[in-house]
């Protein structure tokens, strides 16, 4: 069966070009993005230890859990959390095969306290979270596509698509750097750095202005002035950060609903809003690409927690977004590119309906060559398309 790829001009003004940009980042400890990671570190477990118990991946989908904020008093050198976290993991899981029963809800709860002990350090998970597990089971015709010897290439779950583009703005890249700089340099030196940021960018012509939100954790700052410190060295390295990746003018603010004179502050126990009134749900925050961008196509899927051998949802977003940085990598003349993957369902996810890529070459006199090789590189991917469920059950995949 020939692949149905279909490679054409797109006539549009790059997003670099376009007046108004909008980009938003939800970073790991915000309530959305938690939800995410414990979908996603939830179906990565099941898979190892189905891949260990019974020789392949069973069927499951971890993508409908819940945040359920509890209720924290902050206070300057240390505060207390006077109701728990709760936490709910839903979906389906298979809980036996070929008459054996598996540790599905225990698998589960043990992968959701890890991520959480992982990316929340202070969170006490003993005394501040309660999880509660209500996996169902799939029905009997969904369990069985997943039988450890029914193939290599999986029939589609759905009728869906997934959808990505490349290269990234200045204004995305900016956020990117920023998220990771917190989290990879500034926090391991000043933990007063909580991890529920999120982090907004609006680029207005030649100007880019990013809001940071950053929960400040109570027991690392003494007082009301060192607060403010804190607040005014993350506006100076984070400038720094983008300042190293564009040179249109960059502003940075934080923490914009503080109000000093009143002590109404984005002071955290534990890091994370998530403590004191915030809720999340999986699939509410970042796309596959960690960013949400209006201003470029997007799907409303939520990636995390979906079954990486057959779920749409999950591969064709995944796949879609690595397609499109491996096309501008590789090719020459891409100014932009946008990626779109539609299966149909019971058809071989490799072979999709339709995979469209949209490009606004640098010299339109060049597209014929572009197209030659952008389809050469898709169709290469599609190929390839086991290798997607491998690297995102080793966690080398990113989905939020």
């Amino acid at each position: 069966m020939t692949r149905n790829i279909i490679i054409e001009a797109m006539n549009q003004t790059p997003i670099e070009q376009q007046q108004i940009e909008l980009v938003e980042r939800k970073c790991l400890g915000h309530p959305d993005s938690i939800a995410d990671g414990i979908a996603e570190s939830v179906s990565r477990a099941l898979c190892n230890m189905y891949i260990e118990q019974c020789g392949g991946v069973l069927h499951h989908n971890t993508d409908q859990g819940e945040i359920v904020a509890g209720e924290s008093h902050p206070a300057f050198g240390g505060g207390k959390i006077v109701k728990p976290i709760f936490i709910l993991l839903t979906g389906r899981a298979t809980k036996s095969f070929e008459g054996t029963a598996l540790p599905a809800d225990v698998t589960a709860i043990g992968a959701a306290k890890d991520y959480l002990q992982a990316i929340l350090p202070e969170l006490n998970l003993e005394k501040e979270l309660i999880v509660d597990c209500r996996l169902g089971t799939g029905s009997t015709d969904l369990r069985d596509v997943f039988k450890p010897d029914s193939g290599a290439i999986r029939r589609a779950n759905d009728t869906s698509f997934g959808v990505s583009y490349a290269p990234f703005s200045e204004t995305e890249n900016c956020i990117q750097a920023i998220s990771s700089y917190i989290d990879s340099t500034l926090r391991p030196k000043y933990p007063a750095y909580g991890q529920d940021i999120k982090i907004m960018g609006i680029r207005n012509g030649d100007e880019i202005n990013f809001t940071l939100c950053c929960a400040m954790v109570d027991k690392y700052i003494s007082s009301l002035d060192e607060y403010v410190d804190y607040r005014s060295k993350l506006v100076d390295e984070a400038t720094k950060v983008a300042k190293d990746l564009t040179d249109r003018a960059v502003t940075v603010e934080v923490n914009t609903a503080d109000c000093d004179s009143e002590c109404s502050l984005f002071l955290t126990v534990t890091g994370t809003s998530a403590e004191m009134g915030d809720d999340g749900s999986v699939g509410r925050g970042n796309r596959a690409n960690g960013l949400i961008t209006p201003h470029r196509p997007m799907s409303m899927e939520a990636t995390s927690g979906k079954n990486p051998i057959n779920h749409i949802g999950k591969i064709y977003n995944v796949l879609s977004h690595e397609l499109a940085h491996a096309c501008v990598k590789n090719v020459d003349g891409i100014e932009e590119i946008e990626i779109r993957l539609l299966s149909q369902i019971g058809t071989p996810i490799d072979k999709p309906l339709v995979a469209s890529a949209r490009i606004i070459p640098r010299d339109p006199a060049s597209f014929t060559s572009i197209q030659k090789d952008v389809h050469g590189i898709i169709d290469a991917g599609l190929v390839d398309i086991a290798s997607v469920t491998e690297r995102i059950i080793q966690g080398k995949a990113q989905t939020f």
